[in-house]
């Protein structure tokens, strides 16, 4: 099925070490790829074409080019024609396995684009599977920073001025790293896992009031920044409500629903004298803690002769 989000030919063939054998005359940019699927043509090979999807990539290994050289020479290439014929949007022949001149022959006259991989098919199947799962992740951008405190991926969200970037900073000051401030572009890149990254003219900076835009790379060294990182858990900055009652004891579960799933979150109120960058640190770890099956407050209630509370998540509305 075709997707919303297309990536040229050309930059998959450049990230991902393909070799081209033949491309139809017009500009690779034009050539785009549209789903996230891939296939094995064994079927199509074989005479049944019911549910061939021409938007797939198409993968051939030992298995396929072995079974069309048993075929006889006519119906081989009566097959291998039909195949040709549908305009797949690339066709990739793995193993470095030496391609047929037919193969050739009917990639110029069918205007499908040829190529080759030196990896097993197992390999760069898997590969182009991933890359196609972010390039073509249903995706939303967002006001919000994120960095990496100790391998989670935290995004930090709240009102204008409440304190992110300066956080932030503080954070990569101590040895976390930036991915994004300001914009951050957050991708589904599968059922369970979201991707976050900056924008490509934003990367790296960070907007500060008072100093201005700072280039966190240059300033702190090439161990501050992070082009991509999984988000593990949100956490939503806002200025401090003496009417408002704050969790103390971490026994509700709270999630924010970003794209459809559901990730860790907390509120984390802002007040003078408050280090933010330390209880983000702690956030993080206790939030890796439970990943790994141990919940401090749970520990806690057990000592002190309390009763679990066994209470229904709840849903962060964030600000965003």
């Amino acid at each position: 099925m075709a997707g919303k989000y297309t990536v040229t030919l050309a930059k998959l063939i450049h990230d991902n070490g393909l070799e081209v054998v033949f491309m139809p005359d017009k500009p690779q940019e034009e050539l785009l790829i549209r789903s996230q699927d891939v296939n094995r043509p064994g079927l199509m090979f074989a005479g049944y074409s019911k549910h061939f999807d021409p938007e797939r990539l198409e993968f051939l290994g030992l298995g396929e080019m072995d079974y069309l050289k048993e075929l006889d020479k006519e119906t081989g290439e009566a097959r291998l024609r039909n195949f040709f014929e549908l305009k797949p949007p690339a066709v990739i022949v793995t193993r470095g396995i030496e391609i047929p001149e037919i193969f050739l022959k009917l990639a110029e006259q069918y205007e499908v684009p040829l190529l080759k991989s030196n990896e097993t098919t197992s390999e760069i199947m898997s590969t182009i599977i991933s890359y196609l799962g972010v390039e073509l992740a249903e995706r939303i951008s967002r006001h919000g920073v994120l960095v990496e405190v100790y391998g989670e991926g935290i995004l930090i969200v709240g009102d204008s001025a409440v304190g992110k970037s300066e956080t932030a900073v503080e954070l990569i000051k101590r040895g976390h790293r930036l991915i994004a401030d300001d914009e951050v572009e957050i991708k589904r890149v599968s059922s369970k896992s979201l991707v976050g990254s900056a924008p490509d003219n934003s990367r790296h900076f960070v907007a500060l009031r008072g100093p201005g835009i700072v280039d966190a790379r240059n300033i702190f060294g090439i161990g501050a920044v992070k082009l991509t990182e999984k988000i593990d858990m949100v956490i939503q900055l806002e200025q401090w409500d003496t009417s408002k009652s704050y969790d103390t004891l971490g026994t509700e579960d709270v999630y924010a629903t970003i794209l459809g799933i559901k990730v860790p979150a907390t509120v984390v109120p802002v007040k003078p004298g408050r280090n933010l960058s330390i209880i983000i640190e702690i956030a993080a770890m206790n939030n890796r803690q439970k990943k790994m099956g141990y919940n401090a407050a749970k520990e806690f209630l057990q000592r002190v002769g309390m009763e679990d509370f066994d209470m229904p998540p709840t849903e962060l509305e964030l600000w965003f």
